[in-house]
């Protein structure tokens, strides 16, 4: 049995994870719950067991677009607790669910004395930020049915679940369009036999289909999917993250759903020998 329902946490060390369960809290993630804001001080860390966390940017018109989504794959204000510092982003619960917590001044102690603890936390953060810039991409270049489809189904990784209690509202938000527009997708969707939607409730129908619908919103090799490959199952001193050679590039590498278990391949170190 896992030692925790976080993979974060269930890849870790039995001594360190040992060390850090004395400091662990579980707690409830109610809906549009605020765990982090922009430019405040980080307070506690967030390990997901079931739900999802939103990182949103707010614009000045008072808008918000999600950035990156944290489920049990991952952590939220991981990073940030390290220096003690401020969140650079909003995190808002948009499936409710649970998580592990703990004050970031005991994680900063706990990383301090547990090397392998810290590379991962920071790992972890650059697998955000490649996330970060594949939705920049996409939400530049495709189309919004496409996009839509590559949410549901990320959202489906994450909770392991084909239902879901979203609003077109809040849906709208997420992924930077007019709620109208969600509306018009939503009904295509649903006609066309991919996705059943009442007001707050869609049910993913054809899997494979939405795949189809989500590729277009990537090159033919990337499939939407979570991130669940990247944390090893047992971290070691030889994966130190070296973030000089980091290859943003080659970051992502999605794949489909959780029972297929291809998750993103993310190249630490580049070779001595590779070229530009």
């Amino acid at each position: 049995m896992p030692q925790s329902p976080n993979r974060i946490l269930a890849s870790l060390p039995q001594n360190i994870f040992a060390g850090m369960e004395p400091h662990l809290n579980s707690v409830v993630l109610a809906f549009a719950t605020v765990v982090a804001e922009t430019g405040q001080p980080v307070q506690t860390v967030y390990f997901p067991h079931t739900g999802v966390i939103s990182l949103v940017v707010e614009m000045q018109v008072g808008d918000m677009i999600e950035t990156a989504m944290v489920g049990r794959d991952g952590v939220v204000n991981g990073t940030s607790s390290l220096d003690g510092k401020v969140s650079l982003h909003k995190g808002i619960v948009q499936v409710a669910g649970s998580a592990s917590i703990i004050k970031s001044d005991n994680l900063r102690k706990l990383a301090d004395e547990f090397e392998p603890l810290r590379s991962i936390l920071i790992r972890h953060e650059q697998v955000l930020f490649a996330q970060a810039q594949q939705s920049a991409g996409c939400n530049a270049s495709h189309t919004v049915e496409a996009r839509m489809c590559r949410w549901l189904l990320r959202i489906r990784d994450l909770t392991g679940s084909a239902d879901m209690q979203l609003t077109q509202e809040f849906l709208a938000q997420m992924l930077g369009v007019r709620s109208t527009s969600v509306s018009l997708v939503a009904g295509t969707l649903q006609s066309a036999g991919l996705i059943k939607y009442r007001r707050g409730h869609i049910t993913l129908l054809d899997i494979e289909s939405l795949k189809q619908s989500a590729l277009r919103a990537g090159s033919s090799r990337r499939r939407p999917g979570c991130l669940r490959e990247f944390i090893p199952s047992r971290l070691s001193p030889s994966r130190t993250f070296m973030p000089s050679r980091l290859l943003p590039s080659r970051v992502i590498s999605l794949a489909g759903t959780p029972g297929e278990q291809r998750m993103i391949r993310m190249p630490l170190v580049e070779p001595a020998s590779a070229t530009a």
